[in-house]
């Protein structure tokens, strides 16, 4: 039964190092990179739209740049959005805008 007790302690340290690879994996995750003059070709940025986490660039104190955002709609983060439309986003804040507000 040496043979088995061996197998299951491989089996257990690779599923460990398998784990730990994942984890390491994810941080080592490339952030979202500013969008590039391409991407912004008919957009624009609009302030106060974008879910927690998920805006796209630097806005002001508080955010450093794609995925800062702390709070849902936060007043400083902009995401990028069809020009023209911002203005006319509904959130529970109130409506996007074309400008940075303070938090």
């Amino acid at each position: 039964m040496k043979t088995a007790s061996t197998l299951s302690a491989l089996v257990g340290a690779l599923a460990v190092a398998g784990a730990l690879a994942g984890a390491a994996s994810a941080q080592n995750m490339p952030a979202k990179k500013p969008p590039t003059a391409a991407q912004e070709a008919g957009m624009e940025k609009c302030y106060g739209v974008a879910k927690a986490h998920q805006n796209d660039c630097k806005a002001g104190a508080g955010t450093s740049c794609a995925g800062t955002s702390t709070v849902d709609y936060q007043a400083n983060a902009w995401s990028l959005v069809k020009a023209g439309t911002c203005t006319t986003i509904k959130t529970p804040n109130g409506m996007g805008s074309l400008t940075a507000k303070s938090m």
